[in-house]
């Protein structure tokens, strides 16, 4: 099932890419040449350096060469998910702009005037004046060759376009389909590349800062205001480095926040190359500390490493472990792929034998773990994981997978917030989901 899987998944692969080489190179131009020879080349070879970069960080290739593949292939893989979308959209556009074109043609007929060997030219004469001509007088030296007015020579030759203007000449000129092809292929190119461009950019300048205010019933008045920075995924990698790691810390401390809770997906890569970039989170302060569980993608870069790194750092690990503070209790739990290493979530040890009478906050990476929270009696989970589907559509996809994308929301006695993280995976590159780092500003509802 799996190997059908695969070869679904590559079939559908090659099918997209040989469609975007269609449209935008073998339908641009006319016959072979070296841009449908590039095109084919510079589509392969995009598709090369991503699975390089792929490759490269899972396995722990040499981290020079991670940063090398890693710009082109992961900001390939963001340009031709754009390039497919708006070359499909451009579909629609084709048969419109075919009949625009055709509407707005010159309605004078081309009569042939002889070739030399080089160019083909056509003339084109008004119907009033074609049809007021007279024969010529015959020729002294002999008679003339017959005129030949068939209906065969009343329309533009093939591979030609007349101009309006009476008498003018124009050289043999792309087709309408030829010239449609060029427009919807350029549009859709500047398109995807002003896209990923804008989207790059939303991530690189670094996360905006969102407030959140959330009532707790259990939350005892002098707690009224208390503020925690909630950041996720910041996905420290060979692309995002110690600047921008530099640029979260700032943002957070900025805030001025009583806690700080970095819940999951803090890097993409081993403590060995990414020590230096994760340095900043030193710098972090808030009056009750910061706190960390992991997320997913700590289990792909050595997560015992990285817990230690960061209670080196002075962040303090919650490996399915609870603190209490002055006014409720602070749990985190293990993510879920942590299973695999025998470290998964243990809500019992997190939150077994605590006092239910005072409010309860949950840190716990994938938003797939509130149904453990509310059996439990947390009244609320903070979480990330889902990036808020990164790349638009991807919150669709994100949506089948996670009960909530973004945002508050409530399951029973528990609510659920989930943060869109403040980096990104793969290609440095956000759209329609800008990254942020929230802020919730605790409530009490008690008098």
């Amino acid at each position: 099932m799996a190997i059908l899987f695969v070869l679904l998944a590559l079939a559908v692969l090659v099918g997209a890419n040989w469609y975007l080489w269609r449209r935008l190179f073998r339908d641009t131009t006319r016959g072979g040449g070296w841009v449908r020879r590039g095109g084919a080349v510079l589509i392969a070879g995009g598709w090369a350096l991503a699975v390089g970069a792929m490759v490269a960080e899972r396995t722990g290739a040499p981290f020079w060469l991670q940063r090398v593949l890693a710009w082109p292939g992961f900001l390939w893989l963001a340009l031709s998910v754009y390039l497919l979308l708006a070359v499909l959209a451009g579909e629609a556009v084709r048969p419109l702009l075919r009949r625009l074109l055709e509407r707005r043609a010159p309605r004078e007929t081309p009569v042939a005037r002889p070739a030399d060997a080089r160019h083909e030219q056509t003339e084109t004469v008004p119907s009033s004046a074609r049809a007021s001509a007279k024969p010529a007088p015959p020729s002294e030296e002999g008679p003339q060759a017959p005129q030949n007015t068939g209906p065969e020579n009343t329309g533009p030759q093939a591979g030609t376009e007349t101009g309006s203007d009476t008498g003018s000449v124009l050289l043999a000129a792309p087709s309408r389909r030829l010239f449609v092809s060029r427009v919807v292929a350029g549009a859709a190119a500047v398109a995807a590349a002003g896209t990923v461009g804008y989207g790059t950019y939303g991530v690189l300048r670094g996360p905006q800062v969102k407030r959140v205010t959330v009532p707790l019933a259990k939350l005892p008045r002098a707690a009224h205001g208390y503020r925690i920075a909630v950041v996720s995924d910041i996905h420290l990698s060979p692309v995002l480095g110690r600047g921008f790691a530099q640029r979260v810390v700032d943002t957070i401390n900025g805030t001025q926040p009583d806690l700080i809770a970095v819940v999951g997906d803090l890097v993409d890569g081993s403590v060995k190359d990414l020590g230096p970039a994760a340095a900043p989170l030193a710098q972090l302060k808030a009056r009750h500390g910061s706190y960390f569980v992991t997320g997913n993608h700590e289990y792909f870069s050595g997560a015992e490493e990285w817990v230690e790194e960061v209670r080196r750092l002075g962040l303090l690990p919650l490996e399915n472990a609870r603190t209490e503070l002055p006014w409720f209790d602070l749990a985190g739990v293990n993510d879920v792929a942590g299973e695999s290493e025998g470290q998964g979530p243990d809500f019992t040890k997190a939150l077994g034998g605590r006092d239910t009478a005072r409010a309860c906050v949950l840190l716990a990476h994938q938003p797939v773990q509130i149904d453990d929270a509310v059996e439990h009696g947390v009244d609320l989970q903070l979480s990330g994981h889902t990036h808020g589907g990164q790349l638009w559509p991807g919150n669709l996809l994100a949506a089948a997978a996670n009960p909530t994308v973004a945002g508050l929301e409530r399951y029973g006695d528990t609510q659920l917030y989930v943060s869109r993280g403040a980096g990104a995976w793969g290609p440095p590159t956000r759209v329609g989901a800008p990254s942020d780092i929230t802020v919730i500003e605790l409530a009490s509802k008690r008098t």
